[in-house]
């Protein structure tokens, strides 16, 4: 018997009920992740901001769903389980983002990307590199050698060499270095 008595759980029990909502969790998580727009990139994301001026390395990764475009679109970042962490939402109106503290107003991407992910990034060009290409309003440099599959653009390198199996890394060597890595889901 129980030491808390006859109607207490037993640990088999509490084990089978705490797996049970995992799971019901990892389904519910996997669910609201696969109801994703037609229009929309969506994946893994992960931020390497390395260490500069006796700042510490940082890093961030989140399942992303990118929709619309550099003049009106959202970036919502989520756990595995489906849970959203944060998400963006632009206009030429307005640059907001949305957290579980609430609403702020932001002056643009830039400042947006900066305080969300620890830096700047060129979202505008996002939309063109998550799809192997670059971004056609500014001018790029094809990489040399050409086995490195990938272009330079906005201070940015671009690697497409995993572009076939969804992956695309931009890095910008300018201090501090930052990566960035997407794998997209396939649809």
């Amino acid at each position: 018997m129980n030491a808390l008595g006859p109607l207490a759980p037993s640990v088999s029990t509490v084990r089978t009920l705490a797996l049970g909502l995992a799971l019901a969790g990892a389904i519910v998580g996997c669910a609201s992740v696969g109801e994703r727009r037609a229009d929309a990139l969506s994946g893994r994301l992960s931020v390497r901001v390395e260490t500069h001026s006796g700042e510490p390395a940082r890093t961030f990764s989140a399942e992303f769903e990118l929709v619309g475009n550099a003049e009106r679109g959202s970036l919502s970042l989520s756990t595995p389980l489906g849970t959203v962490i944060a998400e963006a939402r632009w206009s030429p109106q307005q640059v907001l983002l949305v957290t579980s503290r609430g609403q702020t107003t932001y002056a643009g991407l830039p400042a947006l990307t900066r305080e969300l992910l620890g830096e700047a990034l060129p979202v505008a060009a996002l939309f063109d590199w998550l799809r192997g290409r670059p971004w056609p309003a500014t001018e790029s440099l094809a990489t040399q050698p050409p086995e490195e599959m990938g272009f330079q653009q906005l201070g940015w390198q671009v690697t497409l060499a995993r572009f076939g199996e969804g992956v695309v890394v931009a890095r910008r060597a300018e201090a501090p270095a930052v990566t960035v890595m997407a794998r997209m889901d396939r649809p």
